[in-house]
């Protein structure tokens, strides 16, 4: 009897439940891959995210061919789809069991309700796993049985729940028949060519190693260097843990083994929580679906006017703001695919708070870039940042970004970097170019007063309280 593991955001053989359980059976496993560009138009994946999975599936085929196991690629356009293609494929191949790893969005669980209603009819039994987090998705819950909605105390009970049951990994299945021969994705799918060049090494094994040598190497300074964005302080793993090609669980792993031997327990807990604050934000999905439907996790927000996005939001992604470190975060993102963490929020509450403009927007154009752009995370992200969301920023807490770029880019090493019009400046002046002299030629001035845009945000959320 045959068993069908059906990939997704889970592009691993090692640490992945579905694979584990179909390899037990002890009959022929398939594999397959279900691609669906429509679908990821609308839900604006960027052209680097999708070299990286066609990379990374192409590479995950050729590991699965050595331990036996086929791949099939099947060609879709949206989700709904995808249970026709399963259906012809579990009949040619004899598949009487599929296997798959829960994804939270609501475009992916109505897929999921549809594939397992039809092919339940068929006689085929269909097996999920919740395997995205370190704890189950929806296992953290309060003592009233509710779900967290502040990250603080999720986060010790997280912690409290990895310590008691010591998660532990599914092992790399041993062969289940002789190699077979890969197949690959076609590098030509639209937007394909048009990414920036890889952010990091193809493949599970490079995630493993960059693992490895982050915590040996660079975690002990993790805490002290990480929001400095011209330093390479940052772990680098995201577009991995974004896409499934590492696990939450892994990274939970590796670190505990570190602080047991007597590691940097600062550094070490430190870089933990970000793996903490990737649970809680699934967690917020898999409780609160609207957010994942363009929809306020603070519905009395949804009330506010946000300005018209316009000539100000196209200077805000291009970085011709006139603001030194926005500009640059900016650039980083339209040149590499990645930004800095530091950074995502100083762009994001600029824009929120600043310029006033819809949330929603700047979610939607960070997707269409990042290469780790992860629903749960990008979504958590930019609603703190508006204010918006659960646990999110105080609505009158504003970040000045010049006053973030004196304090995390203090001789504009990284400004320089991205915005060369303003190398000639001296430390002090490159963060606010519009004072003491002339501006560059070629750099705009900002398009927005700081301080009197902060007063009209924090005003516009006053009023929304007292209605």
């Amino acid at each position: 009897m045959t068993q069908l593991v059906w990939f997704r955001n889970d592009l691993r053989t090692a640490d992945n439940a579905a694979l584990t359980a179909a390899c037990k059976q002890g009959g022929p496993v398939r594999a397959c891959f279900i691609v669906t560009p429509g679908q990821w138009r609308e839900h604006d994946w960027s052209p680097a995210r999708l070299r990286f999975v066609v990379d990374h599936l192409n590479s995950l085929s050729r590991f699965l061919a050595e331990l036996g196991i086929a791949t099939d690629i099947l060609d879709a356009d949206r989700f709904s789809d995808s249970l026709p293609l399963l259906r012809d494929l579990c009949r040619q191949h004899g598949v009487r069991q599929i296997h798959f790893n829960e994804e939270f969005g609501v475009n992916e669980r109505r897929r999921d309700r549809q594939v397992r209603d039809g092919l339940a009819d068929d006689g085929i039994k269909v097996n999920k796993y919740r395997d995205q987090t370190v704890a189950p998705a929806g296992s953290i819950l309060t003592q009233q049985d509710e779900p967290y909605s502040v990250f603080t105390p999720f986060s010790r009970s997280w912690r409290q729940w990895a310590d008691e049951h010591q998660p532990g990994l599914y092992p790399v299945p041993t062969p289940v028949a002789d190699a077979v021969r890969p197949v690959e994705l076609a590098t030509t799918l639209a937007g394909y060519d048009e990414a920036p060049e890889p952010l990091v090494p193809v493949g599970e094994k490079a995630a493993q190693q960059r693992l490895e040598h982050f915590l040996d190497e660079d975690a002990a300074d993790y805490k002290k260097l990480r929001d400095f964005p011209a330093v390479k302080a940052t772990s680098r793993l995201s577009p991995y843990l974004a896409n499934g090609v590492l696990s939450g669980r892994q990274c939970w792993l590796a670190v505990n083994q570190r602080m047991q031997a007597g590691g940097s327990s600062e550094g070490l807990f430190t870089w933990l929580t970000e793996i903490a604050w990737r649970d809680f934000y699934i967690n917020i999905l898999y409780h609160y679906p609207r957010v994942s439907m363009h929809r306020a996790f603070k519905p009395e927000t949804e009330a506010l006017e946000w300005n018209q996005p316009g000539e100000n939001f196209e200077a805000w992604k291009a970085g011709q703001t006139g603001v030194p470190i926005v500009d640059a975060a900016m650039r980083q993102l339209n040149q590499t695919g990645w930004m800095h963490n530091r950074l995502r929020m100083v762009t994001a509450m600029f824009l929120t708070k600043n310029l006033f403009v819809d949330w929603r927007l700047g979610e939607a154009y960070f997707m269409s870039k990042l290469v780790d752009g992860f629903l749960a995370s990008n979504n958590g992200g930019w609603q703190w940042s508006a204010s918006t969301g659960t646990d999110a920023a105080p609505y009158f807490r504003v970040f000045n970004p010049a006053t973030q770029s004196e304090r995390f880019d203090p001789k504009g090493e990284f400004i320089r970097r991205y915005v060369p019009e303003l190398e000639s400046l001296d430390a002090k002046r490159i963060h606010q170019p519009w004072t003491g002299g002339v501006i560059p030629k070629g750099y705009p001035r900002p398009i927005v007063d700081l301080k009197d845009s902060r007063k009209a945000a924090i005003e516009k959320f006053q009023a929304l309280k007292k209605d």
